[in-house]
């Protein structure tokens, strides 16, 4: 049987086969299914986030420990009951309109998911209207905005005003990233953070919700 540090190891190197036959062999060992998350899974994922931030890990890699870590969580999440599943919060990303790009966005998603977070991934290419409306319907706590495009920026300003006038902004936290984002545009349009990369994004999240 494996131990959850051979299983957080396995995430960090990207050994997707490896980490579900582990996470299989933990289940039939009669180990927490939630402790197989946090213990080994996440676990994995956190080493995974430092080393990212840190320059000693690039996007190629840290995708494939995500995806890893993914493969793991289809196993064990069914045997999780809703109940038992502490969400740190909710949070809804999505690219904006008129732009196309989705690495970054789907780096990001992943690892605000491995974080504890629920995540609704709405895409690329969205509309203000379809940020407001999933605003609406999903109550997130937090909508991360990804731009790579200067010409698109500007759909931020927009989402954020929508937003306002439907008297929502007051329920919501705004952050935003991409490569020609800045801490500075962040503040000009109002939004509430700016992730300079995905770990610092994880970060950010936590320390909007005060976690």
């Amino acid at each position: 049987m494996a131990t959850y540090a051979e299983l957080a190891q396995s995430v960090i190197s990207g050994q997707r086969d490896q980490v579900k036959d582990q996470v299989t062999s933990l289940i039939a060992a009669g180990k927490s299914p939630l402790e197989i998350v946090s213990e080994g899974l996440i676990a994995g994922m956190d080493v995974v986030g430092v080393r990212f931030k840190a320059g000693d890990m690039f996007v190629p890699e840290v995708l494939m420990s995500a995806r890893s870590m993914t493969g793991g969580l289809e196993i064990v999440k069914p045997l999780i009951a809703a109940a038992d599943q502490k969400s740190n919060g909710k949070i809804l990303i999505g690219t904006v309109k008129g732009d196309l790009h989705d690495i970054g966005k789907n780096l990001v998603s992943m690892l605000i998911e491995s974080g504890g977070f629920e995540v609704i991934n709405m895409g690329v290419d969205i509309s203000t209207e379809d940020f407001v409306d999933a605003s609406i319907k999903h109550e997130p706590d937090i909508i991360a905005l990804s731009a790579l495009l200067t010409t698109t920026m500007p759909a931020m300003k927009d989402i954020i005003d929508s937003l306002k006038e439907k008297g929502l902004k007051d329920k919501v936290k705004v952050i935003i990233g991409g490569a020609p984002v800045s801490q500075e545009y962040a503040e000009s349009i109002g939004a509430d953070g700016y992730a300079p990369d995905a770990g610092s994004a994880v970060e950010l999240c936590k320390q909007l919700l005060g976690l």
